[in-house]
């Protein structure tokens, strides 16, 4: 069923659950957000890519006006809620500074087992972790949908993080990250042996000696 929905583009991917921080300042984008504080309404984030909207997004809602400056431009929190389809495009909507549309929200497709994956992808990401010399900031036991919470932590290009909003099943998703972490963990592991013997030139070495 198609929904009406006001439409404030953005040239990111925003994921169902994800905290948003945003600074409005253009004025239909102030007028969009007043109207959806004054009326508790949610709003749609499309991804913007390439200069096109290619067709999907999330529907979001303020959590929290942080501030209100005196020029009226706002600081506001927001949580993604859920996936959407565009189906029609209007900018602006009639009476409106900002776009909107209508939209068919994307139910999770059935999946029996979202998470047999998730062992191997949690192996990767600790690989890539170490590597990267970070410390772990992600809990898999903490809530549904892991894929959604570390698709901006792996080093996704816009492109990739656009694919996985498109995938309706948690275990396509973890596929995919899975298979993008096996290309880059070699990568960043050469680059790392690479510093290593940046850092190591003009030093004494301590070598083993050769058996011929």
């Amino acid at each position: 069923m198609d929904t009406p929905i006001p439409f404030f583009p953005l040239g990111l991917v925003v994921y169902p659950g994800e905290d948003l921080n945003l600074h409005v300042f253009e004025p239909r984008y102030r007028q969009l957000i007043n109207e959806c504080l004054e009326e508790e309404k949610a709003f749609g984030i499309p991804a913007f890519i390439d200069n096109k909207l290619p067709g999907y997004g999330t529907e979001v809602h303020v959590t929290m006006l942080h501030q209100r400056y005196d020029d009226g431009r706002m600081d506001v929190k927001t949580k993604g809620l859920r996936v959407f389809k565009m189906n029609e495009f209007q900018n602006p909507l009639p009476g409106k500074l900002y776009a909107g549309g209508t939209v068919q929200f994307v139910l999770p497709a059935p999946d029996p087992t979202p998470n047999q994956y998730l062992n191997a992808l949690l192996d990767r990401l600790g690989r890539l972790y170490d590597l990267l010399q970070i410390e772990t900031d992600y809990d898999p036991k903490k809530g549904a949908d892991f894929s959604y919470r570390i698709s901006h932590k792996v080093g996704l290009s816009i492109e990739q993080e656009y694919e996985i909003l498109t995938l309706d099943r948690e275990s396509d998703r973890q596929q995919l990250l899975i298979q993008h972490l096996d290309k880059v963990i070699p990568v960043v592991a050469d680059m790392e042996r690479t510093k290593e013997r940046i850092r190591l030139n003009g030093h004494f070495k301590n070598l083993d000696p050769l058996t011929f």
